[in-house]
């Protein structure tokens, strides 16, 4: 298979996981500008490979589960969900809303890990496939601020600030506008996005790092987000200082995932428990 094939099957693929109803072939050719023919020749490739089912009723195309079974032995590789769930479960109970952590990849943020504290009202829960948009969402901006300005404008005016969804009304539009942001979250401390990656809602994050060490490298960040009517400036110091002690107990025991496979559950929790005491000592 050539490189521009390859590149196409994951195109296709990305495409379809962002369909909640299987696809027709004529819809899919005409979404990626391609022959009906070529589309069908890569979406038989990925049949076979068990990528792609059929429906045999409408004979419409979808994803199959075989990406979320990859996409959770991966994190379970890397012993994301285990040693961080608690510590999201807990900051999702004292906010009272939609928290989430995303993990470093390159130049890259990426949902592993999520927790619902509303129980009332409102509730926002969003789509964990999301793009991060790092211009546009508290948590890009929250990470963005802890870089060289120089590094951070370049990383988005790569990038554009287009995004592959709809961003909020009150998303950056241009590199001064951005800088601004920047330069404001580096001065609070956290970051916010205020109907900025979507309409209607608003979030705060702050970053988390590798270990305890202050020079260590970032991580990934954590964000509490939800209503706009709720996420208001007037919670922001509370929210902020809710997501700072989650961050700093997570640098505590972000470590132990190096070494959680060969761990016991309870030596797990030992080494969790010593990393809380040290942290509250």
């Amino acid at each position: 298979m050539t490189v521009a094939a390859i590149s196409r099957c994951l195109t296709l693929l990305e495409l379809l996981a962002g369909e909640r109803e299987p696809v027709e072939l004529s819809e899919l050719a005409d979404r990626l500008d391609m022959p009906p023919s070529a589309v069908h020749r890569l979406i038989a490739t990925l049949v076979n490979h068990g990528w792609i089912i059929q429906d045999n009723a409408t004979q419409k195309y979808a994803l199959s589960l075989r990406m979320s079974t990859l996409a959770f032995r991966n994190l379970d590789a890397r012993n994301v969900p285990d040693v961080v769930q608690s510590v999201l479960n807990r900051l999702a109970t004292e906010t009272r809303e939609y928290c989430r952590l995303a993990i470093l990849e390159g130049r890259d943020l990426v949902w592993v890990a999520r927790a619902q504290g509303a129980v009332t009202g409102l509730r926002y829960d969003p789509d964990m496939g999301q793009e991060i948009v790092l211009h546009a969402t508290a948590n890009g901006k929250a990470w963005l601020s802890t870089l060289p300005e120089e590094e951070a404008l370049e990383i988005v005016y790569s990038r554009g600030f287009g995004a592959t969804r709809q961003l909020g009304p009150n998303s950056a539009r241009s590199i001064d506008e951005l800088r601004v942001r920047l330069e404001e979250t580096r001065q609070r401390g956290f970051a916010t996005s205020l109907e900025e990656a979507e309409t209607g809602t608003a979030a705060v994050a702050v970053p988390f790092r590798a270990s305890s060490e202050e020079e260590a490298p970032v991580a990934g960040t954590i964000s509490v987000a939800g209503p706009l009517i709720r996420i208001t400036p007037e919670r922001w110091p509370e929210l902020a200082a809710a997501l700072n002690r989650a961050a700093t107990e997570l640098s505590h025991i972000w470590p132990l995932r190096s070494r959680q496979r060969t761990m016991t559950p309870l030596t797990l929790a030992a080494g969790v428990a010593v990393a809380k005491r040290a942290h509250s000592a």
